[in-house]
């Protein structure tokens, strides 16, 4: 039965089914299609009535929608003709909200990380995701997901108003901390709980990727992303520059582990994210 993959070149999280795709199934075996995330395509009425969350991956496959990366993941490994290690606590880890891979991206300390981001990508994806959600909230059927637009928009509004200066001066500093505490929750992460439970060698499912790993190394790949790394190479540099230390020898093992697999380089073929 076929089977599609909802996907954007963008989403850290879709790209952890990308990998599990690209490692798992021969090419065109599953059917992929692009939700624009930057135009807000995920919250047209019509994808949320496939995924209520409006989030990616989304999966369909033998008459059912999965739409949580961590089930997307788990069925794209059970359903292979791979035996591969299922994944354990360091998924749920992984995923828990304190280390965010998607607030790294917004997260901004300060007056000067505020105005090199608000008038760089970060501006430009705000801005659009809410004419986005401003269009099918309006839309007529939008309609049966009012209180799904209302809280995003008040969500995705506020974080607007401080990128655009239009925010009270407390909204502006409440943001400052929380991303503060998001950077040092990261720089944790990075330095101590990654550690913890990588292998001095190869990947957390063996010789080869498991479930786990399809999670960690698209978080890993974000977060190397957020530091300026433009390509494999540039991450050791641009993480120590970041966080004021070498990232730590199992984290430079795993992600030699990783970028140098044809899947992780089809998957950010185009550049990390």
């Amino acid at each position: 039965m076929a089977k599609t993959l909802y996907v954007f070149a963008g989403s850290v999280w879709a790209a952890a089914a990308e990998l599990a795709t690209a490692e798992l199934y021969p090419e065109g075996t599953i059917e992929t299609k692009s939700v624009n995330l930057v135009e807000g395509e995920n919250f047209d009425p019509a994808f949320l009535k496939l995924n209520p969350n409006g989030t990616l991956p989304t999966l369909e496959a033998d008459g059912k929608v999965y739409t949580s990366t961590a089930d997307v993941v788990a069925y794209l490994a059970k359903e292979s003709s791979t035996n591969v290690k299922a994944a354990t606590e360091i998924t749920t880890t992984i995923h828990e909200q304190k280390y965010d891979p998607n607030f790294a991206m917004a997260l901004c300390r300060n007056d000067a990380e505020l105005s090199a981001k608000g008038t760089g990508l970060l501006g430009m994806f705000v801005s659009r995701r809410h004419a986005g959600l401003e269009k099918y909230a309006a839309s007529a059927d939008g309609a049966q997901f009012k209180a799904f637009y209302e809280e995003k928009l008040q969500v995705n509004g506020g974080l607007l108003a401080i990128i655009q200066g239009k925010a009270p001066e407390e909204a502006k500093t409440t943001f400052f901390t929380r991303s503060t505490e998001h950077f040092e929750n990261l720089k944790t992460a990075l330095f101590e709980v990654l550690p913890g439970f990588l292998p001095g060698s190869g990947f957390i499912g063996g010789d080869v990727p498991g479930e786990d790993d399809y999670h960690v190394g698209a978080w890993l790949t974000r977060i190397g992303a957020t530091t300026g790394a433009k390509t494999a190479d540039e991450a050791a540099k641009t993480i120590e520059a970041t966080y004021g230390a070498p990232a730590p020898a199992k984290v430079l093992a795993y992600w030699g582990a990783w970028t140098t697999r044809p899947s992780w380089k089809k998957v950010y073929a185009n550049g990390l994210h």
